[in-house]
């Protein structure tokens, strides 16, 4: 078997494994805090080469040591915050990108939490630091178990697929 090929056996142990199911429910208890849905459309072992418009970042330690990465698109940022604040932001804002923070943070606690008992636990995590803008890319050390899940919100007045998306990757090594 080539790295290229896909079996329907490869793709079910990608998602009956404890990282994708603790990024699933993460991301759905989170989107509820925000009074949003998204429905996971894709998961993939390689990072992915366009990772969004606005993303946040936390550093894990303890059974693993890595980064948790969520990457959104700006509309999906402004509606997310406004949900979880009760505000109505039009357009990217300090305060939109502290809240993309903040749900960020949310996101990697609920990982955190559901990944607990498991040999892909850490206790400890850093502030998020929030990256805006587009056109970066982010080097992985070799060795890291990498799983990126990636979502798609229901918003009905999204035209571009781009505009819905939502992707949480995982990047671990376990020490």
């Amino acid at each position: 078997m080539t790295a290229a090929t896909v079996s329907p056996s490869n793709i079910a142990s990608l998602t009956d494994g404890p990282l994708y199911k603790a990024i699933c429910t993460a991301v759905g208890n989170a989107l509820i805090m925000c009074e949003c849905r998204a429905r996971c459309v894709g998961v993939s072992t390689v990072p992915s080469s366009d990772p969004g418009r606005i993303s946040g970042l936390i550093g894990v330690h303890g059974k693993v040591s890595g980064f948790v990465t969520v990457n959104m698109a700006e509309r999906l940022a402004i509606r997310a915050v406004n949900g979880l604040l009760q505000d109505q932001q039009q357009t990217l804002t300090a305060q939109v990108v502290d809240g993309v923070g903040e749900i960020t943070n949310i996101i990697v606690g609920g990982i955190k939490s559901v990944l607990a008992d498991t040999t892909w636990a850490f206790p400890h995590i850093t502030v998020p630091s929030v990256i805006v803008g587009s056109g970066y890319r982010m080097a992985y050390a070799k060795g890291l178990e990498f799983l990126c899940v990636t979502f798609e919100h229901d918003d009905p007045d999204a035209v571009m697929l781009d505009d819905r998306l939502l992707q949480v990757s995982v990047s671990l090594l376990k020490l």
